[in-house]
């Protein structure tokens, strides 16, 4: 009798399925604070005035993966977007003309994995973007920090524009310009007291 065949059968299952577990899916992770974080776009009309829209509703936050760098996980319900100061556009970029958040209820970003140090001094966050079942690679341009803890003790800022062609969302074009600038201000939640 091998070894194997000795193992009860439940023991045998449990550990193939944690072998299948990601140690990044397994890692801990930090929520965006609510209460400070704001996940919205911009875009400009043909005539020169630019549209606001916010996500109030979102899910996500930081990965701490194993080897000590981060990975952001966003998830912003285009069911609920709002263009801000006018709402006659809310029912609009919820239609299938934009995000169609019938069909496509979440516009999600997986960053590539980065260090920590990137949210001190700036610079590119590469990551995975999809948008009406969309995905490509998008670049977000992260500010440098104005504090020590940022994400903790204040904003991290960051900006990517993407072609609203890209991701088939190519109605409008003769009110709307293709550009659309995503503007993410993000927070975590506060450190659980000890």
């Amino acid at each position: 009798m091998t070894a194997i065949a000795s193992v009860p059968r439940r023991w045998l299952l449990c550990g193939l399925a944690a072998l299948c577990v990601s140690p990044q899916v397994a890692a801990a992770s930090d929520s965006f604070d609510p209460a400070r974080s704001r996940f919205g776009f911009e875009l400009k009309t043909r005539w020169g005035m630019q549209l606001e829209g916010v996500f109030p509703r979102y899910e996500g936050g930081v990965r701490h993966l194993d080897d000590g760098r981060h990975q952001v996980h966003l998830r912003m319900f285009s069911q609920f977007v709002q263009i801000e100061g006018n709402a006659r556009y809310d029912g609009w970029t919820r239609s299938d003309k934009f995000f169609w958040a019938e069909r496509y209820p979440e516009v999600v970003f997986v960053s590539q994995p980065y260090s920590e140090d990137l949210l001190r001094t700036g610079g590119p966050l590469a990551g995975e973007l999809t948008i009406r079942g969309v995905t490509r690679t998008r670049t977000l341009k992260v500010a440098p920090a104005t504090c020590g803890r940022p994400a903790r003790d204040c904003d991290v800022l960051a900006t990517g524009a993407v072609r609203r062609s890209d991701f088939r969302m190519d109605d409008w074009q003769v009110a709307l310009g293709d550009r659309v600038v995503f503007v993410l201000k993000a927070r975590l939640k506060p450190d659980a007291a000890p």
